[in-house]
């Protein structure tokens, strides 16, 4: 059964790997000269088919990684080792620069109408990251309960995403470069000793310490 402590550092885990402020500019890159119902439309459809993608991850990655032998201990491991890279990045200010640079390739590439496929759902929103981070947590929720409950945490997080990127432009104002570097940072270092805490269990469970 998932204690209060454990629903709390999900929530926590999903919320800063996602980074909802920080997908705000990318976001109204992605979405230069669309009406306010095309942006809802995007937005809605980009969060929906990013639910799903951590969804199945949440359900089923645990199960894949059995099959591949891999144990959840170095899986925990490696995943921990790619939070902390991608903590590192938003302290030193280079993840957003890489989403950016996502963001534009996309455009000469696909038509408007798949945005919301690439690269908002994927990679922008259900990255690496937050696949990492799914499948860690959800070798910490074994039980159906657990896991329904941690599917819940995503899509609590999702709606988040959703309203945040609805209010991107007001958003982005409010926040300014300042707002901005300064919450990515302050988010970066809560995620780098999440991504440590994640290296240490797995230590644990590797080792049967």
């Amino acid at each position: 059964m998932a204690t209060p402590d454990m629903l709390i550092n999900a929530l926590t885990t999903m919320l800063v790997t996602l980074d909802p402020p920080g997908l705000a500019p990318v976001f109204l890159g992605l979405t230069v000269g669309m009406t306010a119902v095309q942006r809802r439309h995007v937005a809605l459809r980009g969060s929906l088919i990013a639910f799903c993608i951590l969804a199945v991850f949440a359900l089923f990655g645990s199960g894949v990684l059995g099959l591949l032998g891999i144990s959840i201990g170095a899986f925990r491991i490696a995943g921990g080792l790619l939070l902390f890279w991608i903590s590192f990045e938003m302290v030193f200010e280079r993840r957003q620069e890489r989403k950016e640079k996502t963001s534009q390739a996309a455009i000469t590439i696909d038509h408007i109408q798949n945005i919301a496929v690439f690269p908002l759902a994927l990679p922008l929103i259900a990255g690496p990251g937050a696949i990492s981070a799914t499948v860690l947590l959800a070798g910490s929720f074994p039980g159906a309960f657990d896991r329904a409950l941690l599917i819940g945490i995503i899509a609590l997080i999702m709606v988040l995403v959703y309203v945040t990127l609805l209010v991107a432009e007001r958003l982005d104002r409010f926040l300014g470069v300042t707002g901005r570097a300064i919450l990515t940072r302050l988010l970066g270092v809560i995620l780098a000793a999440l991504s440590v805490q994640f290296v240490i269990d797995g230590v644990r469970s590797a080792f049967n310490l």
